[in-house]
């Protein structure tokens, strides 16, 4: 068995036992699917947590005893070596969503008695045949929409349950020829070369837009793109720069690439993520959001498909809440004050 599939059946065999663990056995499963040092990092309001114990008292048992039956729904599975360590550590990265009944309150979010898909990109670093560090993406602005507290002005793009991708093949269990996430990793590195080239040339002229011919280089034309829940998806080259590109890029000054963490790809498929990947200054408009002086952090992850020589299909999702948060504006805090609520639940 190579590298890569060791390092996807580690992660396998976590998830399995991990899931099918009682809330009193989270932390012992844990730990023994995890290094000694394991480190554990999410969204807004989690943020960073060290140790097996604390990740479980803070996120796992709260998740679990919000969400009765929680199922683990995944839609994309693939590993590689991070392209941007000297050492290449091998990463295994999981997409898809949770699902379950909204029986009791989750960060005080009201619950709703009914079913709740929370859409999530997970990433694990791979050390001495365990889980070294993992890094969960969760779109929370999504969970508040499905229970009526939406917190933000109506998004650009089109909002519902997002799906996997078109051709079905996204779990990637089996073997793949290491051709085909090369090809995948170079076509994502010059996509990225592109909208460098693109942000350099709009400091020249002042021009934020980014001519289409230039998307079409690397982007199919029916693309799809998945962004969060505040901007939603986007079909087409045209509509995507319509309804999220010319916004981001028009309404947002001082943007500053702070680079990623890992970047890799395995057959057609390849994502990166940063912590965080961008700075920038709202300017007004973004989100439907008025302007400010305050720079604030976007921590990113990416997931794409490759068709061809061009992208077809993009998951996005963005710490939106931790963005908002560094402005002065914690969406969770307003959304308890409305409804009287003081502590965390």
């Amino acid at each position: 068995m190579n590298a890569l599939q060791v390092a996807k059946q580690i992660v396998l065999d976590y998830c399995a036992d991990f899931d099918a663990s009682t809330q009193e056995q989270l932390a012992d499963t844990l730990s023994r699917h995890t290094v000694s040092d394991y480190h554990w990092r999410g969204m807004h309001p989690f943020y960073g947590i060290a140790g097996q114990q604390g990740v479980c008292k803070s996120f796992w048992l709260p998740l679990r005893n919000a969400f009765a039956g929680l199922q683990r729904r995944p839609d994309i599975f693939l590993a590689g070596h991070n392209k941007l360590d000297t050492e290449e550590p091998l990463w295994v990265c999981q997409m898809g969503h949770f699902m379950g009944l909204f029986d009791r309150p989750w960060l005080d979010i009201p619950p709703t008695q009914r079913m709740v898909m929370i859409r999530f990109v997970e990433f694990h670093r791979i050390a001495d045949d365990r889980i070294a560090e993992t890094v969960l993406f969760i779109d929370l602005i999504g969970v508040m929409r499905q229970a009526g507290q939406y917190p933000l002005p109506p998004q650009t793009g089109s909002s519902f349950i997002y799906p996997g991708p078109l051709t079905h093949d996204g779990l990637l269990l089996q073997p793949h020829s290491l051709e085909q996430g090369k090809a995948t990793l170079e076509l994502i590195d010059r996509m990225v070369a592109d909208l460098s080239a693109a942000n350099q040339e709009s400091l020249e002229n002042g021009d934020d837009k980014v001519d289409p011919a230039v998307m079409a280089r690397t982007w199919h034309n029916d693309m799809i793109w998945y962004g969060p829940e505040g901007i939603g998806a986007t079909y087409t080259i045209d509509r995507y720069q319509q309804q999220h590109q010319y916004p981001f890029r028009c309404n947002l000054a001082a943007k500053t690439f702070n680079g990623h963490i890992a970047r890799f790809a395995e057959g057609n498929y390849g994502c990166f993520f940063g912590w965080p990947n961008l700075t920038n200054t709202p300017t007004g408009g973004f989100l439907g959001m008025t302007g400010g002086c305050r720079s604030a952090d976007m921590r990113v992850v990416d997931v794409y498909r490759r068709d061809g020589d061009k992208l077809a299909e993009n998951w996005v999702i963005i710490d939106l809440p931790h963005w908002l948060n560094m402005q002065g504006l914690d969406v969770l805090a307003r959304m308890r004050q409305l409804h009287g609520v003081e502590t965390v639940n």
